[in-house]
Protein backbone atom coordinates (compact mmCIF):
# COMPACT_ATOMS: atom_id res chain seq x y z
CA UNK A 1 0.00 0.00 0.00
CA UNK A 2 3.14 1.97 0.48
CA UNK A 3 3.83 2.66 -3.39
CA UNK A 4 -0.20 3.58 -3.97
CA UNK A 5 0.73 6.07 -1.22
CA UNK A 6 3.21 7.28 -2.19
CA UNK A 7 1.01 7.65 -6.07
CA UNK A 8 -1.61 9.65 -4.48
CA UNK A 9 1.18 12.19 -2.86
CA UNK A 10 2.59 12.95 -6.39
CA UNK A 11 -0.41 13.76 -8.02
CA UNK A 12 -1.26 16.11 -5.32
CA UNK A 13 2.13 17.73 -5.74
CA UNK A 14 2.44 17.68 -9.47
CA UNK A 15 -1.29 17.36 -11.02
CA UNK A 16 -3.33 19.21 -7.88
CA UNK A 17 -0.62 21.63 -7.35
CA UNK A 18 -0.97 21.70 -3.78
CA UNK A 19 2.11 23.54 -1.80
CA UNK A 20 4.63 21.34 -0.14
CA UNK A 21 3.03 22.41 3.53
CA UNK A 22 -0.16 21.13 2.56
CA UNK A 23 1.05 17.29 0.61
CA UNK A 24 3.54 16.62 4.26
CA UNK A 25 0.15 17.04 5.91
CA UNK A 26 -2.20 14.61 3.52
CA UNK A 27 1.53 12.35 4.30
CA UNK A 28 1.14 12.69 7.89
CA UNK A 29 -2.54 11.54 7.86
CA UNK A 30 -2.70 9.11 5.50
CA UNK A 31 0.19 7.22 7.01
CA UNK A 32 -1.01 6.70 10.14
CA UNK A 33 -4.04 5.47 8.22
CA UNK A 34 -1.97 3.10 6.19
CA UNK A 35 -0.47 2.49 9.45
CA UNK A 36 -3.64 1.11 10.92
CA UNK A 37 -4.97 -0.78 8.14
CA UNK A 38 -1.41 -2.90 8.52
CA UNK A 39 -1.69 -3.03 12.05
CA UNK A 40 -5.14 -4.59 11.23
CA UNK A 41 -4.00 -7.10 9.16
CA UNK A 42 -5.11 -5.57 6.09
CA UNK A 43 -2.97 -6.17 2.73
CA UNK A 44 -4.67 -4.45 0.40
CA UNK A 45 -6.83 -0.58 -0.29
CA UNK A 46 -9.31 -3.50 -1.61
CA UNK A 47 -9.73 -5.32 1.33
CA UNK A 48 -11.04 -1.59 2.94
CA UNK A 49 -14.53 -2.41 4.61
CA UNK A 50 -17.10 -0.23 6.02
CA UNK A 51 -16.09 -2.00 9.55
CA UNK A 52 -12.48 -1.13 9.08
CA UNK A 53 -13.26 2.47 8.22
CA UNK A 54 -15.39 2.90 11.14
CA UNK A 55 -12.23 1.19 13.48
CA UNK A 56 -10.45 3.80 12.57
CA UNK A 57 -12.77 6.72 12.92
CA UNK A 58 -12.82 5.75 16.53
CA UNK A 59 -9.13 5.51 16.77
CA UNK A 60 -8.70 8.94 15.68
CA UNK A 61 -11.19 9.99 18.55
CA UNK A 62 -9.64 7.73 20.98
CA UNK A 63 -6.33 8.75 20.82
CA UNK A 64 -7.39 12.74 22.02
CA UNK A 65 -7.52 14.44 17.82
CA UNK A 66 -9.66 17.37 18.08
CA UNK A 67 -12.83 17.07 15.73
CA UNK A 68 -10.94 19.33 13.15
CA UNK A 69 -7.90 17.33 13.21
CA UNK A 70 -10.52 14.13 12.69
CA UNK A 71 -11.96 16.08 9.89
CA UNK A 72 -9.05 16.52 8.42
CA UNK A 73 -8.22 13.24 8.17
CA UNK A 74 -11.18 11.89 7.30
CA UNK A 75 -10.81 14.24 4.50
CA UNK A 76 -7.40 12.96 3.07
CA UNK A 77 -8.25 8.96 2.94
CA UNK A 78 -11.68 10.08 1.11
CA UNK A 79 -9.46 11.73 -1.34
CA UNK A 80 -7.00 8.67 -1.53
CA UNK A 81 -9.97 6.44 -1.72
CA UNK A 82 -11.59 8.33 -4.37
CA UNK A 83 -8.10 8.89 -6.18
CA UNK A 84 -7.55 4.85 -6.43
CA UNK A 85 -10.69 4.12 -7.35
CA UNK A 86 -10.66 6.73 -10.32
CA UNK A 87 -7.24 4.92 -11.26
CA UNK A 88 -8.31 2.32 -11.64
CA UNK A 89 -5.90 0.82 -8.90
CA UNK A 90 -9.19 -0.43 -6.49
CA UNK A 91 -12.37 -1.70 -7.73
CA UNK A 92 -14.32 0.68 -5.87
CA UNK A 93 -13.96 3.48 -3.61
CA UNK A 94 -14.94 1.84 -0.06
CA UNK A 95 -15.78 5.71 1.50
CA UNK A 96 -18.59 6.93 -0.63
CA UNK A 97 -20.76 6.55 2.79
CA UNK A 98 -18.29 8.02 4.99
CA UNK A 99 -19.76 11.55 6.17
CA UNK A 100 -17.51 13.95 7.87
CA UNK A 101 -17.51 14.74 11.52
CA UNK A 102 -19.59 17.83 12.14
CA UNK A 103 -16.34 20.43 12.59
CA UNK A 104 -18.84 23.11 14.30
CA UNK A 105 -18.10 27.12 14.01
CA UNK A 106 -14.85 28.26 15.08
CA UNK A 107 -14.66 31.88 15.44
CA UNK A 108 -10.64 33.13 14.96
CA UNK A 109 -8.97 35.31 17.38
CA UNK A 110 -9.22 39.46 15.38
CA UNK A 111 -6.91 42.12 17.27
CA UNK A 112 -8.66 45.60 17.38
CA UNK A 113 -7.34 48.45 15.49
CA UNK A 114 -5.73 49.75 18.48
CA UNK A 115 -3.84 46.44 19.30
CA UNK A 116 -2.84 46.12 15.87
CA UNK A 117 -1.59 49.82 16.07
CA UNK A 118 0.54 48.83 19.44
CA UNK A 119 1.85 45.79 17.86
CA UNK A 120 3.21 47.98 14.56
CA UNK A 121 4.38 50.77 16.85
CA UNK A 122 6.03 48.45 19.03
CA UNK A 123 8.84 47.94 16.10
CA UNK A 124 10.09 51.17 16.19
CA UNK A 125 13.40 52.04 14.53
CA UNK A 126 14.10 55.25 17.13
CA UNK A 127 13.12 53.17 19.81
CA UNK A 128 16.46 52.52 22.35
CA UNK A 129 15.71 48.88 22.58
CA UNK A 130 14.99 48.35 18.80
CA UNK A 131 17.21 45.76 17.40
CA UNK A 132 19.52 46.06 14.17
CA UNK A 133 16.92 43.97 11.59
CA UNK A 134 13.60 46.34 13.07
CA UNK A 135 13.41 47.94 9.66
CA UNK A 136 12.57 44.42 8.54
CA UNK A 137 10.52 43.53 11.07
CA UNK A 138 8.36 46.90 10.77
CA UNK A 139 8.17 46.11 7.08
CA UNK A 140 6.96 42.40 7.69
CA UNK A 141 4.05 43.20 10.33
CA UNK A 142 2.51 46.37 8.04
CA UNK A 143 2.58 43.74 4.92
CA UNK A 144 0.60 40.94 6.74
CA UNK A 145 -1.78 43.68 7.97
CA UNK A 146 -1.90 45.57 4.67
CA UNK A 147 -2.95 42.89 2.39
CA UNK A 148 -4.19 39.85 4.86
CA UNK A 149 -1.55 37.71 3.21
CA UNK A 150 -0.97 33.90 4.55
CA UNK A 151 2.56 33.68 6.06
CA UNK A 152 3.27 30.92 3.86
CA UNK A 153 2.76 33.87 0.72
CA UNK A 154 4.64 36.53 2.82
CA UNK A 155 7.90 34.20 2.78
CA UNK A 156 7.23 33.46 -0.99
CA UNK A 157 6.99 37.27 -2.09
CA UNK A 158 9.87 38.44 -4.45
CA UNK A 159 10.47 42.01 -4.67
CA UNK A 160 9.35 42.33 -8.47
CA UNK A 161 5.86 41.15 -6.77
CA UNK A 162 5.66 44.68 -5.20
CA UNK A 163 3.79 46.68 -8.03
CA UNK A 164 4.89 49.88 -5.72
CA UNK A 165 3.05 52.31 -9.01
CA UNK A 166 0.18 50.42 -9.05
CA UNK A 167 0.34 49.97 -4.97
CA UNK A 168 -0.52 46.12 -5.78
CA UNK A 169 1.18 42.87 -4.42
CA UNK A 170 1.30 40.00 -6.58
CA UNK A 171 0.53 37.21 -4.22
CA UNK A 172 0.68 33.12 -5.43
CA UNK A 173 -1.74 30.94 -3.04
CA UNK A 174 -2.65 28.07 -2.15
CA UNK A 175 -2.34 25.62 -5.70
CA UNK A 176 0.18 28.11 -7.33
CA UNK A 177 -3.03 30.54 -7.95
CA UNK A 178 -2.08 33.99 -8.17
CA UNK A 179 -4.06 37.27 -7.48
CA UNK A 180 -3.67 40.94 -7.15
CA UNK A 181 -3.88 42.95 -3.19
CA UNK A 182 -4.22 46.20 -2.52
CA UNK A 183 -1.73 47.31 -0.69
CA UNK A 184 -1.63 51.11 1.05
CA UNK A 185 0.98 53.84 1.33
CA UNK A 186 2.27 53.19 4.95
CA UNK A 187 2.99 49.29 3.72
CA UNK A 188 4.96 50.72 0.85
CA UNK A 189 7.22 53.34 2.57
CA UNK A 190 8.30 50.43 5.01
CA UNK A 191 8.93 48.27 2.14
CA UNK A 192 11.04 50.50 0.72
CA UNK A 193 12.70 51.63 3.89
CA UNK A 194 13.85 48.00 4.95
CA UNK A 195 14.76 47.77 1.16
CA UNK A 196 17.61 50.69 1.15
CA UNK A 197 18.74 50.21 4.78
CA UNK A 198 18.54 46.53 5.45
CA UNK A 199 18.31 44.43 2.21
CA UNK A 200 20.99 45.89 -0.03
CA UNK A 201 23.54 44.94 2.59
CA UNK A 202 21.86 41.43 3.24
CA UNK A 203 21.56 40.75 -0.49
CA UNK A 204 25.27 40.70 -0.63
CA UNK A 205 25.79 37.88 1.19
CA UNK A 206 23.73 35.00 -0.58
CA UNK A 207 22.08 34.12 -3.67
CA UNK A 208 18.36 35.55 -2.43
CA UNK A 209 16.43 34.40 -6.05
CA UNK A 210 15.17 37.92 -5.46
CA UNK A 211 13.52 36.74 -2.18
CA UNK A 212 11.92 40.29 -0.49
CA UNK A 213 12.34 39.43 3.06
CA UNK A 214 15.85 37.85 3.84
CA UNK A 215 17.03 36.74 7.42
CA UNK A 216 20.30 38.02 9.18
CA UNK A 217 22.51 35.22 6.81
CA UNK A 218 21.15 36.35 3.54
CA UNK A 219 18.51 33.85 2.86
CA UNK A 220 14.80 33.95 2.45
CA UNK A 221 12.85 34.24 5.83
CA UNK A 222 11.27 31.36 7.00
CA UNK A 223 7.84 30.80 8.53
CA UNK A 224 9.14 30.11 12.04
CA UNK A 225 11.23 33.61 12.01
CA UNK A 226 8.35 35.31 10.87
CA UNK A 227 5.84 33.67 13.71
CA UNK A 228 9.04 34.43 16.34
CA UNK A 229 8.93 38.52 15.00
CA UNK A 230 4.78 38.49 15.25
CA UNK A 231 4.81 37.24 18.85
CA UNK A 232 8.02 39.20 20.19
CA UNK A 233 6.38 42.24 19.31
CA UNK A 234 2.97 41.55 20.32
CA UNK A 235 4.45 40.95 23.85
CA UNK A 236 6.44 44.55 23.43
CA UNK A 237 2.79 45.94 22.64
CA UNK A 238 1.84 44.58 25.95
CA UNK A 239 -0.81 41.93 24.58
CA UNK A 240 -1.29 38.94 26.54
CA UNK A 241 -3.28 37.40 23.68
CA UNK A 242 -1.83 34.22 22.17
CA UNK A 243 -0.98 35.78 18.75
CA UNK A 244 0.50 34.70 15.24
CA UNK A 245 0.76 35.67 11.51
CA UNK A 246 -2.32 34.24 10.31
CA UNK A 247 -4.22 36.63 13.52
CA UNK A 248 -3.23 39.56 11.07
CA UNK A 249 -5.15 37.63 8.49
CA UNK A 250 -8.13 37.44 10.41
CA UNK A 251 -8.43 41.40 11.43
CA UNK A 252 -7.61 42.32 8.11
CA UNK A 253 -10.50 40.76 6.72
CA UNK A 254 -12.90 41.73 9.96
CA UNK A 255 -11.85 45.17 9.72
CA UNK A 256 -12.43 45.52 6.36
CA UNK A 257 -16.05 44.03 6.74
CA UNK A 258 -16.70 46.26 9.74
CA UNK A 259 -15.89 49.24 7.31
CA UNK A 260 -18.19 48.24 5.01
CA UNK A 261 -16.09 46.27 2.59
CA UNK A 262 -17.91 44.35 0.13
CA UNK A 263 -17.99 40.28 0.96
CA UNK A 264 -16.68 39.37 -2.18
CA UNK A 265 -14.15 41.40 -2.62
CA UNK A 266 -12.78 40.82 0.79
CA UNK A 267 -12.78 37.06 -0.99
CA UNK A 268 -10.96 38.22 -3.57
CA UNK A 269 -8.24 39.52 -1.63
CA UNK A 270 -7.90 36.95 0.96
CA UNK A 271 -7.74 34.16 -2.17
CA UNK A 272 -10.69 32.18 -1.00
CA UNK A 273 -11.95 29.47 -3.57
CA UNK A 274 -15.55 29.59 -1.56
CA UNK A 275 -17.24 32.44 -0.14
CA UNK A 276 -18.58 30.24 2.40
CA UNK A 277 -14.76 30.85 3.83
CA UNK A 278 -15.08 34.33 3.92
CA UNK A 279 -18.37 34.41 5.51
CA UNK A 280 -16.67 33.30 9.09
CA UNK A 281 -15.49 36.92 9.26
CA UNK A 282 -19.54 38.26 8.91
CA UNK A 283 -19.87 36.69 12.16
CA UNK A 284 -17.17 38.06 14.22
CA UNK A 285 -18.57 40.74 12.77
CA UNK A 286 -22.14 40.18 14.58
CA UNK A 287 -20.21 38.70 17.49
CA UNK A 288 -18.66 42.58 17.89
CA UNK A 289 -22.11 44.42 17.45
CA UNK A 290 -23.65 41.64 20.46
CA UNK A 291 -19.86 42.33 22.85
CA UNK A 292 -21.15 46.32 21.94
CA UNK A 293 -24.57 45.72 23.16
CA UNK A 294 -23.98 43.52 26.13
CA UNK A 295 -21.80 46.34 27.34
CA UNK A 296 -23.49 49.66 26.39
CA UNK A 297 -27.12 48.68 26.64
CA UNK A 298 -29.21 49.09 30.17
CA UNK A 299 -31.49 46.40 29.68
CA UNK A 300 -28.81 44.06 27.87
Amino acid sequence: MTHELRAYLRFLQLEKSLASNSVAAYERDLVRYVGFLGDASCRSFDDVSDDLLSRFLRTLRDVGLSPKSVARSVSAVKGLHKYLAAERITRRDPTGNLELPRTGKHLPDVLSFGEVSAILGAADPAAASAVPMVWRDRAILETLYATGMRVSELTGLTQSNVLAEQQLVRVFGKGSKERLVPIGEPALEWIGEYTRRIRVRLAERKRTNDALFLNARGTPISRVSVWTIVTGYTRRAGIRKRIHPHTFRHSFATHLLEGGADLRAVQEMLGHADIATTQIYTHIDREVLKQQHRQFHPRA
